[in-house]
């Protein structure tokens, strides 16, 4: 993998961030709903797909941040 450069670097940090925050926020909502007692079920599988869509945005990120 080529070697990024400091703009392009600064950029995926930043993404990065929004998608730790994002995982965050749908975790919040999962447990919230998931907590209520009166689930929606079928809300609360997409909110999981989301969550680990965006997990895996997170770790391919990662892994264009760690140097060879």
């Amino acid at each position: 993998m080529p070697k990024l450069d400091v703009i392009q670097e600064v950029q995926l940090r930043a993404q990065l961030q929004n998608l730790m925050q994002q995982h965050r926020d749908l975790d919040a909502a999962i447990i919230s709903l998931d907590g209520t007692g009166t689930s929606d079920q079928l809300q609360l599988r997409r909110l999981k797909k989301m969550k680990l869509d965006i997990k895996d945005k997170i770790q391919r990120i990662e892994t264009m941040l760690i140097p060879d």
